[in-house]
């Protein structure tokens, strides 16, 4: 991509001086580190571009940008696919691509603008032109840039998407349903679907149909059965999508092949069956977690994806505000005690907690996690799957882990008070704990195991903390544009007049990076609920969960709707995002004033 410490212009002549020259020239780097870089390069090789880089004195952005002012060449920034022309993009193989690090991003004048990393590889140049058979215009664009945008031409979603409808249309084709035929007709024609499954076609669709899911980060696929058709759903950044609906014909196939890849059993069709898997997307295993329930019309698949390369189990990088990160890691440096992360279906917990055992992980420490099952595998944890069908729950694992001289215990979830109980009993006996539950918010969560049974003096002198967290759809980066937000949704939030002239807003218009959604990946807000003992006595006294919430406000913790307001002020999503997942006292009152 760079160029080495040379006159660089045979095909430009705006410039005769060397581009380290150039660099010092204009303020970008020091005469000292040239001098470093070109001592570096005659030791090491390499291009001064590349080096500078790799000595962290410039970043790839600016060395491109400086390259392309050298040389006179158009910077063309791919921080947007919006931006390239997907037909023109195709048009080069991509083994060329690949091969000389470039792409074609569009059209101009009747020439193909190829985006370049190194724009004087006159070899590449002449190869791509003759290829094509088309004028070439050349720009310039950082080799990261290109790399993800070969990635995204090539192996983007909508490739997919594309592959999926044309198989699809391919089978509509081969074979019309009846107009006349009932869903026990179609029942009875499924009995051969072991066979159907071995196909090319249903293979190649439910292949197609995982690699879809993956790169487009997808969590969970539903395949649902209807009395004439079936529908097949994604959930994308916490809500569902409709994808490409196959024929009715598949049906039972499709669910037989992935019955095959799940290890369930083909003939069972009665019963709900779950299962596992794994299939390989960008060079990465990714597990499946499979669901199956009989309805009415057929069976109904779900698949949870479960792709821990996508995930960063980083605790710094997890979205705390830094005074609750801090408080946070000081509660977790206890040597023994419970913290509990709180909330509903997918709303982030065990990335939260795998995330904690992340930062807790040391060769001192024992570490054991009991999970029905196990999402994500971790280096350095001994991690148990529990198997009910065997009498291994996870009251037995527990009694068992007691035994095994452990540090820190994970449980997957508390359920029930056999489970509660063991809990505390490892944690008076010098453990730290950790574990999920569902309940809407962190107080609720003393109420509920005061009703699950749990004496109010033990939970109070094991407690530690209690973290409730939802996820918020993050606006799109790609396409967001500052904006003014309606009053009454600011009002809803808690944010005033004065706050709101102290944040900066901004909505997602919608492009091919976020599907059109304006809205592109996930941000938790969290509610904390910490121990403390004017907390510890409340419980003790049998507070009421409204004295409980009032006491941790009084402490200066806010709730999940402050969470979110403060990321709205942020411009990171929108007050409808927050106000989806959260709940506001302003607008429940409102409500109750109307009727």
């Amino acid at each position: 991509m760079f160029l080495a410490e040379q006159t660089l212009s045979p095909a430009k002549e705006a410039s005769t001086v060397l581009f380290g020259d150039f660099m010092v020239a204009q303020g970008l780097i020091s005469e000292k580190q040239l001098r470093q870089a070109l001592n570096y390069q005659r030791t090491e090789g390499g291009r001064l571009g590349q080096v500078l880089v790799k000595l962290k004195i410039l970043s790839d952005s600016q060395v491109t940008a400086a390259l392309a002012e050298h040389l006179c060449i158009d910077r063309f920034i791919l921080d947007d696919v919006s931006k390239i022309d997907m037909n023109t993009a195709r048009t080069l193989p991509e083994t060329m691509a690949v091969k000389f690090n470039v792409a074609a991003v569009g059209e101009e004048a009747g020439e193909v603008v190829l985006a370049m990393a190194d724009p004087l590889n006159v070899v590449a140049i002449d190869t791509i032109s003759l290829k094509i058979k088309r004028q070439i215009k050349v720009v310039i664009s950082s080799a990261a840039e290109i790399k993800r945008a070969i990635d995204l031409i090539y192996h983007g979603s909508d490739v997919e998407e594309q592959q999926l409808r044309d198989l699809i249309e391919l089978e509509s084709d081969a074979e019309k349903p009846k107009s006349d035929l009932f869903v026990e007709d179609i029942l009875e024609e499924d009995i051969s679907s072991e066979e159907a499954a071995t196909k090319a076609p249903v293979i190649r669709f439910v292949d197609l149909l995982l690699s879809q899911a993956a790169k487009s980060r997808a969590s969970d696929i539903h395949i649902e059965p209807h009395e004439r058709s079936m529908a097949i759903r994604m959930r994308i950044d916490g809500l569902l999508r409709e994808m490409v609906p196959p024929p009715k014909k598949m049906q039972s196939a499709v669910t037989a092949r992935i019955k095959i890849l799940a290890r369930a059993n083909i003939a069972e069709r009665r019963l709900p069956q779950d299962g596992r898997f794994q299939f390989k997307a960008s060079g990465r295993d990714i597990d499946v977690r499979v669901s199956i329930i009989p309805t009415i019309y057929g069976e109904k698949v779900v698949m949870r994806i479960l792709d821990s390369g996508a995930v960063d189990y980083n605790l710094d990088r997890l979205g705390f505000d830094s005074g609750l990160l801090d408080e946070f890691k000081q509660i977790l440096a206890q040597p023994h005690g419970i913290t509990i992360v709180t909330g509903p279906t997918g709303s982030g917990k065990s990335t939260t907690l795998y995330s904690v055992l992340n930062y807790l992980k040391d060769p001192v420490k024992n570490i054991t996690t009991v999970e029905d099952p196990v999402e994500y595998r971790l280096e350095g944890i001994n991690q148990i799957q529990i198997k009910p069908e065997i009498d291994l729950n996870f009251a037995a694992c527990l009694r068992a882990i007691l035994r095994q001289d452990p540090d820190i215990i994970l449980i997957g979830e508390i359920r029930d008070r056999e489970t509660v109980d063991i809990a505390i009993k490892a944690s008076l006996t010098g453990h730290l704990v950790l574990s999920t539950f569902h309940t809407n918010d962190a107080p609720s969560a003393i109420s509920r195991l005061v009703y699950m049974g749990v004496d109010q003096y033990l939970l109070a002198s094991t407690l530690n903390l209690v973290v409730a967290q939802r996820l918020v759809r993050k606006t799109c980066e790609h396409c967001r544009k500052e904006t003014v937000f309606d009053s009454e949704l600011l009002d809803r939030l808690g944010i005033d007049a004065a706050r709101a002239q102290e944040g900066r807003f901004y909505q997602g218009k919608g492009c091919r990076n976020c599907g059109g959604t304006g809205y592109l990946g996930r941000l938790p807000v969290f509610e904390f609920l910490v121990i403390d003992d004017a907390m510890r006595q409340a419980i003790i006294e049998g507070a009421h969960q409204a004295d409980i919430t009032r006491l941790s406000r009084e402490k200066g913790y806010g709730g999940l709707l402050e969470s979110g307001a403060r990321k709205v002020l942020e411009g990171v999503t929108t007050p409808e995002e927050v106000l989806r997942v959260t709940y506001s006292q302003k607008l429940a009152g409102r409500r109750r004033s109307d009727k």
